[in-house]
């Protein structure tokens, strides 16, 4: 399966949002071991938020894998351990556009996720990759309004 996003995106909750939604379409990458989506529309109720993404204040999702991915290194002779284990980094990144005072150009909002999974491990242990992705992300899910509050107010 490819790593691909549908649109609508259901977004999840936030304060003073109401089932809040991103239509979106592809997009250009910046990279070329990279997908990347654009909002297009916004659904439900949120007051305040740019309706679409702009190149001056861009409202995008960028997922994108290794451009190399590395695989697991020889097995010493001597001792029959590893000599170390490369990491494949994977990466979420949501760019978005923001006022940092009224009056003033936009900045942008970068946030960024990156996975990185032992080389090897794909193979020897997927199911311990699958159950740490459900947890990350059923992780973030459960703590989405209460993350956007601390980001607002400071106070974790």
């Amino acid at each position: 399966m490819s790593l691909t996003l549908t649109t609508p995106i259901t977004g999840s909750a936030q304060t003073g949002f109401t089932t809040p939604g991103y239509t979106i379409t592809a997009d250009s990458a910046p990279t070329n071991t990279g997908k990347q989506y654009a909002v297009t529309a916004i659904t439900g109720t949120q007051a305040g938020v740019d309706t679409s993404s702009t190149p001056s204040r861009p409202f995008t999702v960028t997922l994108s894998r290794p451009p190399q991915l590395k695989t697991l290194s020889a097995v010493d002779p001597v001792t029959g351990a590893l000599r170390s284990v490369a990491k494949n980094e994977w990466k979420i990144i949501v760019r978005k556009g923001v006022t940092p005072l009224a009056g003033q150009p936009a900045s942008v909002l970068l946030a960024q996720l990156t996975i990185g999974v032992p080389a090897g491990a794909d193979s020897a242990d997927a199911p311990n990759i699958r159950a740490a992705m459900s947890l990350l992300i059923g992780s973030l899910t459960q703590v989405s309004a209460s993350l956007g509050d601390s980001l607002v107010t400071g106070v974790i």
